[in-house]
């Protein structure tokens, strides 16, 4: 039997890895990971390193935030609050993930980032708009649904 997409979505489990299937008819936000159990969405970034960022760019049928950046940067620090308070705005549509160039120096330099904080927008697995430097939350949120459309 084929999966109807347009009756669900995946959504990448933040805490576990495991794709999960979310009907659109229920509420999103109380969905909860068959593996894991743990909430699917907690209004928070999810700190990713390169195979947890590419299983929520390959799982996940919501679009990715991602934020570059260095616990030595002070843009990044912050940013790092208003990050956190645009995840609670823009879940469960947006998943917002935290990748530390530091330590995932090499997918840093894949996706191109010369400067950080880095925001990187994809949708389908496919990077549709990128900005650097710090934001207020309100900024984050409405660059993000501008560039969704």
């Amino acid at each position: 039997m084929s999966e109807d997409r347009s009756s669900a979505r995946h959504v990448v489990c933040p805490a576990c890895g495991a794709t999960n299937r979310v009907p659109l008819d229920k509420p999103a936000d109380a969905a909860r990971c068959g593996s894991c159990k743990a909430a699917l969405f907690a209004a928070a970034p999810v700190a990713v390193d390169t195979d947890r960022f590419r299983k929520h760019l390959k799982g996940n049928d919501i679009a990715v935030l991602v934020d570059v950046w260095a616990p030595w940067c002070g843009p990044c620090r912050t940013m790092a609050p208003n990050f956190e308070k645009a995840a609670a705005a823009l879940e469960p549509d947006v998943r917002l993930l935290k990748l530390n160039a530091d330590e995932e120096g090499a997918l840093a330099r894949d996706l191109g980032v010369s400067g950080i904080p880095a925001l990187i927008l994809f949708r389908n697995g496919q990077p549709v708009a990128r900005t650097a430097g710090a934001m207020p939350a309100e900024a984050i949120v409405s660059w993000t649904r501008e560039n969704l459309g």
